[in-house]
């Protein structure tokens, strides 16, 4: 579905650059940049619209950023991503303090603000490139991702079992320029008002506590 909407948007006159960042891979220190106190996560649940629409509302999210990781094709651009042969996940990179959130923290959002039980798929998305995955960047985060993950399953929260992948971390492509802060420069578009809104109002009310002050 967002799919079909976004070949609607992309006839229509864009007032905002369509100038593309891809090829420019981003690492770790690069995301981290000169605060060497910030950490970076990196998610894939579905439409990286969606997931940067939640994670930048979160208190301690200092920068999220869509794009694509990890499928084997260089510098990918969106319309390779769609036809799910690049095997490149939609996702978004998370630099944030972890002295205000916590890695474990992101992970409860991440697992309860997306279906972690549908290989290949996000409601009406599609693909590989929708799939539920946690790209690791060190140990710790390994190992926290697969234990949350083991205990979930013992906890049976979903009826089905959890498909989320937890691989390594290599590296980060970031979409076009005008798939950043979509949801926020797009909110009444119709698969913003119709499928973000409600995700984001739906984890405003569970995560009251972990919201950004206005």
């Amino acid at each position: 579905m967002r799919n079909l909407i976004h070949k609607i948007i992309l006839i229509l006159p864009l007032t905002i650059s369509l100038s593309n960042c891809q090829g420019k891979e981003i690492k770790d220190k690069i995301m981290v940049g000169e605060s060497s106190n910030l950490k970076v996560a990196t998610f894939g649940s579905g439409c990286f619209w969606c997931t940067e629409a939640i994670f930048e509302r979160v208190n301690g999210v200092v920068d999220v950023m869509s794009g694509y990781s990890g499928g084997t094709v260089e510098n990918p651009s969106y319309k390779q991503v769609t036809t799910g042969t690049t095997g490149h996940a939609e996702c978004t990179q998370i630099k944030y303090d972890p002295t205000i959130i916590t890695y474990d923290e992101l992970l409860e959002i991440f697992w309860k603000t997306h279906d972690p039980t549908t290989p290949n798929r996000q409601g009406n998305d599609i693909g590989p490139q929708y799939r539920s995955i946690i790209f690791y960047h060190d140990e710790e985060q390994k190992q926290l991702a697969e234990f949350y993950k083991q205990k979930l399953e013992e906890e049976k929260i979903w009826q089905n079992p959890i498909v989320t992948e937890i691989v390594e971390f290599k590296k980060f492509y970031p979409a076009e320029d005008y798939h950043q802060d979509y949801y926020e420069r797009n909110p009444y578009q119709g698969y913003c008002a119709f499928v973000i809104t409600p995700k984001v109002e739906k984890f405003e009310k569970i995560f009251k506590d972990k919201l950004k002050k206005n």
